[in-house]
């Protein structure tokens, strides 16, 4: 670990924005899957979520960038255990879902903790999610297509977020609890060792200044 690495990890873990993400229904896809987490780390979100039959997801390293590496995925059961845990966390849910009552897309208040919901590829968002949602949005289209691919939807809704956030100064300093943010950077400076102490169930080393491993 050098310290321009340490450095560079501070820098983009000081901007991961814990009150912004996404869920993922039933988005199968890996080249879709791998997209959306690409744009979450580019816009800071934390941890995204998904909804899948499976506890895992395949992604497409190329595909992603790397970016596996830097998101935490949290895969939920079902629709209504994914509502019900990020509800606990405060979050609110807009679906991306086109209905009478959806918003542009630009109208939402991204500064507040904000969830993105969106469906699968063919099907769009599930009549269960929709029904659950605290809202419907939508992109504005002026061609003949009616949907974008959702992986540009989730883009396009990400970066909106991303700007009002900026605007808003939510980037200019670490918005992560502390302890939180410690485990977080060791897990991403040392990956293995990180790994070793969690099957040992042993707490990790203390880290110096410039990313070193305290010795013990």
């Amino acid at each position: 670990m050098t310290p321009e690495r340490f450095k560079r990890l501070n820098e983009v873990l000081s901007r991961r924005q814990p009150d912004l993400t996404v869920l993922l229904e039933q988005v199968h896809k890996p080249h879709n899957l791998s997209a959306i987490l690409r744009t979450c780390d580019a816009v800071g979100v934390l941890e995204a979520h998904a909804v899948a039959s499976g506890r895992h997801l395949p992604t497409y390293h190329d595909t992603s960038g790397g970016s596996h590496k830097w998101m935490f995925l949290q895969v939920h059961r079902d629709v209504a255990t994914a509502f019900h845990n990020l509800r606990a966390s405060g979050f609110k849910i807009y679906a991306a879902h086109l209905s009478e009552q959806a918003l542009d897309y630009r109208e939402l208040d991204y500064t507040k903790p904000s969830c993105i919901l969106l469906g699968a590829e063919k099907w769009g968002v599930s009549e269960q999610a929709a029904l659950l949602a605290d809202g419907h949005i939508v992109i504005p289209m002026m061609g003949m297509v009616q949907s974008l691919n959702v992986s540009v939807a989730a883009a396009v809704i990400l970066f909106e977020a991303q700007r009002q956030r900026l605007k808003a100064g939510m980037y200019q300093a670490s918005r992560l609890e502390a302890q939180n943010y410690r485990r977080i950077l060791f897990e991403w400076a040392y990956p293995e060792v990180a790994e070793i102490c969690q099957k040992e169930n042993r707490p990790y080393p203390e880290l110096g200044p410039g990313g070193e491993l305290a010795p013990g």
